[in-house]
């Protein structure tokens, strides 16, 4: 009988890939060490199924790795067969998914699963941004396995699953029972190390979905789809739900679906992937605001850029760079978040987001559509950092500061001077506004292409993406960037 019909890691290959599609390899691999008398155990597999099958058609290589055998620990052979389905994959030019529930190194074998372990890390690095690697943690995922995941594009984590590089009760002045820094609901709200967490069933749902929108390998873009939808649909009243980037990018997408990554973690930074006239578009916009199901504000957030949006920006950028994914903004963006703890890496997470959107030859279409000021208007795909398209909705404000800030500064001894302050201060805001600090000011000076009817967003996308889709650009010639 097959491996894949006897335990849950199996079951879990079968329940993602196509029905009857998937093919093992290595299925007679055991552990080639005789220490600790290992060759009379039994290790069916060696703790892991590996073989390649299909999703909707599309190839994929799948690794799952089994708890039951040998306390679900990670030896040189194991780690091998992974290495293998890495190779198959970069030859072929597919994703890996791999499942993970593994207890850590096998002891029994030491050096010789550490140089393993180490040779899959190398895998991994050497097929990034070369195909796309998926990873589900269904069990437990600690010490070095939790690089495993880290090294991958997008990681989903089962509600009960454990991940972690030391174990909660470990850390100084910590309990599990105080704060579970390994639990899927830290991984994902905190640590920010994790796409979605659900059930196994939800996860599977999500990975299959996934897998029809990004790219099978970074020269092979097959991420497009036909619609339904009407080119021409207008998205009357978008504008009343700007706050809440994702409702606006729902409206945007064909057929209303937005695919959001890392929903849970820097909400104020929206990231995920739409689709525009059958395009995949990776989008990343400012959130001020999530709208429940009644269309009342359930969440609200300061209009800012945070270190941990902008982190979390920038990843999900480089992603879409890496597999010739266009990129999509829209901006609404006032400051930067003021506290000590943001301040310690704010700078550093800022210039890496400015960076990864300057250095990304993708098609990059930005849409101001809430008041931006400043430094944080500039870094969010602007004209300046190399938007190709900027677009503003009428009502934004784009400029230094706000304009009755501005007012106050420029104008202080008028102000100061004058009898009527609060009427002479509204009179100036305005002037500057319309001088300074408007769609319409940025616009005469070309820092925005064009000024359009919300309603009429959708189509205006359409339009740039595909007057885009041959976009050929060449950054200056060096080995890397110096900066994260």
């Amino acid at each position: 009988m097959s491996t894949t019909a006897l335990t849950s890691a199996g079951k879990r290959i079968e329940s993602l890939l196509d029905e009857g599609s998937f093919v093992e390899l290595g299925g007679s691999v055991i552990a080639r060490s005789t220490d600790f008398n290992m060759t009379a155990k039994k290790q069916p597999a060696d703790g892991v199924i590996t073989g390649y099958g299909t999703i909707d058609g599309a190839l994929v290589y799948i690794y799952s790795q089994d708890a039951s055998v040998l306390g679900g620990t990670m030896g040189e052979m194991h780690a091998k067969k992974i290495s293998g389905i890495y190779s198959m994959a970069m030859k072929m030019g597919a994703p890996v998914i791999g499942f993970i529930d593994c207890a850590g190194l096998r002891l029994q074998e030491a050096t010789d699963a550490l140089n393993a372990f180490g040779a899959l890390y190398l895998d991994q690095v050497n097929a990034s941004g070369v195909i796309p690697q998926i990873t589900a943690v269904f069990g437990s995922c600690g010490g070095g396995m939790a690089l495993v995941p880290a090294l991958t594009d997008f990681t989903f984590m089962e509600t009960k699953g454990k991940l972690f590089v030391n174990a909660p009760n470990t850390l100084d002045g910590n309990r599990a029972d105080q704060c579970d820094t390994s639990s899927a609901k830290f991984q994902c709200e905190e640590a920010g190390s994790v796409d979605f967490s659900g059930t196994e069933e939800e996860i599977m749902d999500k990975i299959r979905e996934l897998i029809s929108l990004i790219p099978e390998n970074f020269e092979d873009n097959m991420s497009y789809s036909e619609t339904a939808d009407d080119l021409n649909r207008l998205t009357e009243g978008i504008e009343n739900g700007a706050k809440d980037a994702s409702y606006v990018l729902t409206q945007l997408s064909d057929n209303f679906s937005f695919f959001e990554i890392k929903p849970d973690y820097a909400k104020e930074m929206v990231c995920g992937f739409i689709r525009l006239n059958g395009q995949t578009v990776g989008a990343v916009a400012n959130r001020s605001a999530i709208y429940d199901e009644k269309g009342d504000e359930a969440e609200k957030f300061e209009t800012v850029l945070t270190a941990q949006g902008c982190e979390k920006a920038a990843g999900f950028v480089r992603f879409c760079d890496a597999f010739d994914i266009p990129v999509l903004t829209l901006t609404a963006a006032t400051g930067f978040k003021t506290c000590k703890c943001q301040e310690k890496r704010v700078a550093k997470a800022a210039a890496s987001l400015t960076k990864t959107l300057a250095d990304a030859t993708v098609a990059k279409v930005n849409v101001i559509v809430g008041d931006t000021y400043g430094t944080p208007y500039v870094i969010m795909n602007s004209k300046a950092i190399g938007a190709d398209l900027t677009f503003a909705w009428p009502h934004v404000a784009i400029g230094m500061m706000d304009a009755t800030a501005a007012a106050k500064i420029i104008y202080a001894d008028e102000i100061k001077a004058s009898q009527d302050a609060v009427a002479l201060i509204g009179k100036k805001a305005e002037e500057y506004k319309a001088l300074q600090s408007s769609a319409d000011s940025a616009a005469r000076r070309g820092y925005v292409d064009a000024i359009i009817d919300p309603a009429e967003t959708r189509k205006n996308l359409i339009a740039a993406f595909e007057m885009l889709f041959t976009k050929r650009e060449e950054k200056p010639a060096k080995k890397h960037s110096a900066i994260l």
